[in-house]
C-alpha cells in the first residue's frame, strides 16, 4: 500500500505471484487497518466509567457504545453493494476525515441517545473505510499475497484492541473522559493522512471490468452455499468476541477482581498475543486449508471460557487471551476465504460479510448484555459458546479447495 506495485501485481504478472515489498507493504496494511477501527472496541476499555457517567445499566451501555456496528453493518452493505462505482483511494480518505468529527463530538455528548447516535455515525465512517480496503486488497493483491495482505489487515484490527483499549484507559484515567475522544479525533485524522500518502489513485474498478448489477451480485454470493456459510461464520465470531469482551469488564472491576480503571486498561495487553498470531493465518490456512484452520482457532476459544468464570485473576486473563488468539485467527482465515471464494465482484462480497460480521456484534451486544443482566457472566459465557459452536458447524459448509 505504500506504492500501487507494492499492492497490485504488474501488468504483465500473473495474479499467483508474489509481489515485491511484501513487509514494507504488510506494516502499512496494519497501520491502516489499525487506525481505521481504532475508535471501535477502544471505548470498551472505559465501560465501567461510562456507565457510572450516564448514570445507566451496564446493558444499555454495552448496547450505546457497541451501537457502532449497527452503523459498520448498514455502511459494509452499502459500500459493497456500490462498491465498483467507487474510486477506493478518495473512499478510504474521506471516510477517515468524516470519522473524525462524530468522533469529537461524543466528547460533548449530552445523553446516552446523543452517545448513541454518534458511536452510529462513526461506525458508518469505518466500515466505509474497512470494506473499500478490503476490496481493494483482494483486486489487487496477488493469489499468493493476498492471505497475508488480509492476515495483515486483521492484525492491524488486533493491534488496535490493545493500543486502542490501553491508549483509552490511560487518558481516561489522567485527563478524563472527554480528552479520551479528542485524543482518537486525532487518530483518525492521521489515518487519513496515511491514505493520502501511501494509495495512489487506482481507475475505479467499472471502468477496469464490466459490471453486472450489484443487487445481481449480492444474491448470487448468498446462492453460494460456501460464501452464505462464510458470511454466518463472521456473524458468530463477532457476537461471541462482542460477548466477551463488553462485559467481561464489569467482571474485572467488581470482586473479586476488582480492578482500578489503569489496571483495567494494563489487563488488554491479553491481545498481545492475538496480534503476534493472526499473521499466520493466511500461511496456516494455505498450509493446511480453510476449514481446519478455523476450527483449530474456534477450539481455542473456546477453551478459554470455562477459565474466564475463575474467581482468580490469572485464570481470567488466560482465559482471555485464548479468546482473543482463537477469534482473530478464526477472523483472519474466514476473510481470506471470502476474498477468494468470490470469484467475482469481490467488493460486493466483502461488503455483504462486513455487514454479517458486524450485525453479529450488535445482536451480540443485545442477546449477551440481557443474558449478563439476568444471569450475570456465567450466562452470557454460555451464550458465547453457543456461538463457538454454531461456527463450527457453519465451517462444515466451506469449500475445502480454497486455502
Amino acid at each position: 500500500m505504500t506504492d500501487m506495485p507494492a499492492l497490485m501485481a504488474p501488468p504483465d504478472a500473473t495474479m499467483d505471484a508474489h509481489s515485491p515489498g511484501l513487509i514494507r507493504r504488510s506494516l502499512v496494511i496494519g497501520l491502516t487497518a489499525f487506525l481505521t477501527v481504532v475508535d471501535l472496541f477502544a471505548t470498551q476499555a472505559v465501560l465501567p466509567s461510562l456507565t457510572r457517567h450516564y448514570g445507566v445499566t451496564p446493558a444499555a451501555m454495552g448496547f450505546a457504545v457497541n451501537a457502532s456496528t449497527f452503523g459498520m453493518a448498514f455502511a459494509s452493505l452499502a459500500v459493497g453493494f456500490f462498491s465498483p462505482r467507487i474510486d477506493r483511494r478518495l473512499g478510504i480518505l474521506l471516510s477517515l476525515m468524516l470519522l473524525a468529527i462524530p468522533t469529537s463530538l461524543l466528547a460533548v455528548a449530552p445523553n446516552l441517545a446523543v452517545f448513541t447516535s454518534l458511536r452510529i455515525v462513526q461506525g458508518l465512517c469505518m466500515a466505509s473505510a474497512f470494506t473499500l480496503t478490503l476490496a481493494y486488497l483482494g483486486e489487487h493483491c496477488s493469489a499468493m499475497d493476498a492471505g497475508g495482505a488480509f492476515a495483515a489487515y486483521i492484525t492491524g484490527n488486533v493491534a488496535s484492541n490493545l493500543i486502542g483499549r490501553l491508549i483509552s484507559a490511560a487518558v481516561v484515567d489522567s485527563f478524563g473522559l472527554s480528552w479520551n475522544f479528542y485524543f482518537f479525533a486525532a487518530l483518525n485524522l492521521a489515518g487519513a493522512a496515511l491514505v493520502y500518502f501511501t494509495i495512489h489513485h487506482v481507475q475505479p474498478m467499472h471502468a477496469m471490468t464490466p459490471v453486472g448489477s450489484p443487487l445481481a451480485a449480492m444474491i448470487a454470493h448468498w446462492r453460494n452455499r460456501h460464501l452464505r456459510s462464510a458470511f454466518g461464520i463472521g456473524f458468530c465470531i463477532l457476537f461471541a468476541f462482542i460477548g466477551t469482551f463488553t462485559f467481561v469488564n464489569f467482571v474485572l472491576v467488581r470482586p473479586p477482581l476488582s480492578l482500578s480503571m489503569m489496571n483495567l486498561g494494563l489487563v488488554y495487553f491479553v491481545f498481545l498475543p492475538s496480534v503476534l498470531t493472526t499473521l499466520f493465518a493466511g500461511r496456516l490456512a494455505a498450509l493446511i486449508g480453510t476449514r481446519p484452520t478455523i476450527w483449530g482457532a474456534l477450539a481455542v476459544a473456546g477453551l478459554g471460557l470455562p477459565l474466564m468464570l475463575s474467581p482468580h485473576l490469572p485464570d481470567v486473563l488466560a482465559g482471555m487471551v485464548l479468546m482473543g488468539v482463537g477469534t482473530f485467527f478464526a477472523q483472519a482465515a474466514t476473510t481470506g476465504f471470502v476474498g477468494q471464494a468470490a470469484a467475482e465482484n469481490r467488493g460486493v462480497a466483502s461488503g455483504t460479510y462486513l455487514a454479517c460480521y458486524f450485525l453479529g456484534g450488535l445482536a451480540g451486544t443485545i442477546v449477551l448484555g440481557l443474558c449478563f443482566d439476568r444471569f450475570g457472566w456465567t450466562g452470557c459465557v454460555i451464550g458465547v459458546a453457543l456461538s463457538l459452536g454454531c461456527a463450527g458447524l457453519l465451517t462444515s459448509n466451506l469449500r475445502s479447495d480454497v486455502a
